[in-house]
């Protein structure tokens, strides 16, 4: 399984539902709070192509963009695929 990367917010609601989904999946993830750690938000910025809302999540080195982005990945059945490449 690919490695997930997720720049997140603690009072982001769309953070809280991205992460409740990997979990459901059993995929663990690593989580960078952007507020605890601002340098990360420039880090989020620069990968992601200039996004600055969080959360941005990442699969590997594939940007899958926010939370609605993971979600239709999910409903399309291609976020399984997308996870174990």
């Amino acid at each position: 399984m690919k490695s997930v990367e997720m720049y997140t917010s603690p009072l982001c609601g769309f953070c809280h539902a991205a992460k409740r989904l990997l979990d459901e999946k059993g995929v663990s993830f690593a989580e960078y709070d952007v507020l605890a750690d601002p340098p990360r938000k420039a880090e989020m910025m620069q990968r992601a192509h200039g996004r600055h809302t969080v959360p941005q999540i990442f699969v590997g080195e594939t940007h899958v963009g926010g939370c609605d982005d993971l979600y239709a990945l999910e409903r399309a059945g291609k976020l399984d695929a997308l996870l174990a490449a």
